[in-house]
């Protein structure tokens, strides 16, 4: 199964966009399911529900962390690796969708009670966010 199949079923299972695209990748690059699962849930809904930075980009960079951040301070190379292919994936995922920002990839705040049920009302998660967790694995796909 590609990845991106793979976060687009657990997006539609009821998982969170971070959960998501994160799970995807996170097995195969040595975490287990649970703990992915765990690990990746705050950041969903553009973190914890405040509409900042979308759930399916943040899952992505928790991916590009997991398989090339560093884990000697003095490891420079691999610090400035993650951070380039951080921006990689920053560049193609706004040249489909022209933000990483949960509020304006949605056109409303989350991170406000009437914004919540707004985008429920307009099944936004459904329609839009199921988009975005799809386009964020592929490009991870590619950049991995």
């Amino acid at each position: 199964m590609k990845k991106s199949d793979c976060a687009a079923a657990l997006f539609e299972e009821g998982f969170s966009c971070s959960q998501a695209v994160f799970t995807a990748f996170s097995g195969d690059l040595g975490l287990d399911r649970d703990t992915s699962l765990k690990l990746s849930q705050p950041f969903g809904g553009g973190m914890a529900h405040l509409g900042e930075a979308c759930g399916a980009v943040t899952g992505a960079f928790m991916a590009i962390g997991l398989k090339h951040g560093r884990t000697r301070a003095e490891d420079l190379e691999a610090r400035d690796r993650t951070y380039a292919l951080m921006r990689r994936f920053t560049e193609k995922f706004k040249g489909l969708h022209c933000s990483i920002q949960c509020r304006c990839l949605l056109g409303l705040d989350l991170g406000t009670e009437e914004g919540m049920k707004l985008a429920r009302e307009k099944n936004l998660f459904k329609t839009l966010c199921a988009g975005y967790v799809r386009h964020a694995a592929e490009i991870l796909d590619e950049i991995l």
